[in-house]
C-alpha cells in the first residue's frame, strides 16, 4: 500500500491519519510542493492524503501549484483511487470537481460537534460515526459542494463538513487527523495566531482537552481507520 501525503504548510502533523496508515503497514512519502518540490507521480501511489495550510484553496498567485495539485486529486478521485483531503485538502478536492470556494465565509475554531447527514449514516467512512460527534476546527473558508458530490457531514458554522466524490475521494473540512498531541503542537507554534482567532480559548484548552479532546481523537482515530479501508493497492 503506497500512499502520497501532501504538505502545504510547514508544521504538518499525520495524527490520527498517520496512526491508522502504520497499523495497516502503508508505505507513506511526503511531498512538500509548497517548499518548491514536485507533486506526487500519480502512477506510484495507490491513494493520496492532502493536508491543510494556511493559504486558500485559490491562492495560485503565491502558491501556483495549486491548480495542478487540484487536477491531480481528480485524477486519482476518478481513476478510483481513495483521496483525502482534510481542510484546505477539501477545499482543492471541492475546486478539482467544479465546486466554488468560498473565502473567508465560515470562520471556525476549536472542539464543535459535527452532525452526519443521511447519506453519511451509510457511506463507508462516515458510517463508523455516531450522528453527532466531535472534532477538531480551524477554518475560515468554505465551498459550495461540487455537482454529483455526496453530502456527508455538516454543522452550523458550514455545512459542507464532509463530502465524497466517486468512490473514495473524501473531502473533510474538519482536522479529525488533529489528536490532542497534534493540537497542543499547534498551540505551541501559534499562540498568537490562536488568540486572536479565539480570544481566551489557550486558556480555556485545559479543561476542554480531557472531554472534548479525549472524544475528538477518538472520532478521528476511527475516521481515519474506516478510509484507510477504502485504499485498494494495485
Amino acid at each position: 500500500m503506497r500512499v502520497a501525503i501532501v504538505e502545504n504548510t510547514r508544521v504538518t502533523e499525520a495524527g490520527q491519519v498517520g496512526i491508522a496508515l502504520a497499523e495497516a503497514g502503508a508505505k507513506t512519502i511526503t511531498f512538500s510542493p509548497y517548499a518548491g518540490e514536485a507533486l506526487p507521480n500519480f502512477e506510484a501511489h495507490d491513494a493520496l492524503v492532502v493536508f491543510g495550510g494556511e493559504q486558500s484553496a485559490r491562492d495560485d498567485d503565491r502558491h501556483p501549484y495549486l491548480p495542478e495539485l487540484a487536477k491531480l486529486m481528480r485524477r486519482f478521485g476518478d481513476s478510483g483511487k481513495a483521496v483525502l483531503g482534510i481542510c484546505l485538502g477539501s477545499q482543492l478536492l471541492a475546486r478539482a470537481y467544479g465546486g466554488e470556494n468560498l473565502i473567508g465565509a465560515a470562520p471556525e475554531f476549536g472542539w464543535h460537534t459535527i452532525g452526519r447527514t443521511e447519506a453519511g449514516g451509510v457511506d463507508p467512512v462516515l458510517a463508523a460515526m455516531p450522528d453527532r460527534f466531535l472534532s477538531f476546527q480551524w477554518h475560515d473558508d468554505t465551498f459550495t459542494l461540487p455537482r454529483g458530490a455526496t453530502h456527508l457531514a455538516e454543522n452550523a458554522a458550514a455545512r459542507h463538513q464532509a463530502f465524497r466524490m466517486g468512490r473514495a475521494a473524501y473531502g473533510f473540512q474538519f482536522h479529525f487527523e488533529a489528536n490532542r498531541d497534534v493540537v497542543r503542537n499547534w498551540m505551541t507554534h501559534f499562540p498568537e495566531v490562536i488568540e486572536s482567532k479565539e480570544p481566551g480559548w489557550l486558556s480555556r484548552h485545559a479543561e476542554l482537552e480531557p472531554t472534548d479532546g479525549a472524544l475528538s481523537d477518538e472520532a478521528g482515530l476511527a475516521i481515519a481507520r474506516a478510509w484507510v479501508r477504502q485504499i485498494n493497492p494495485a
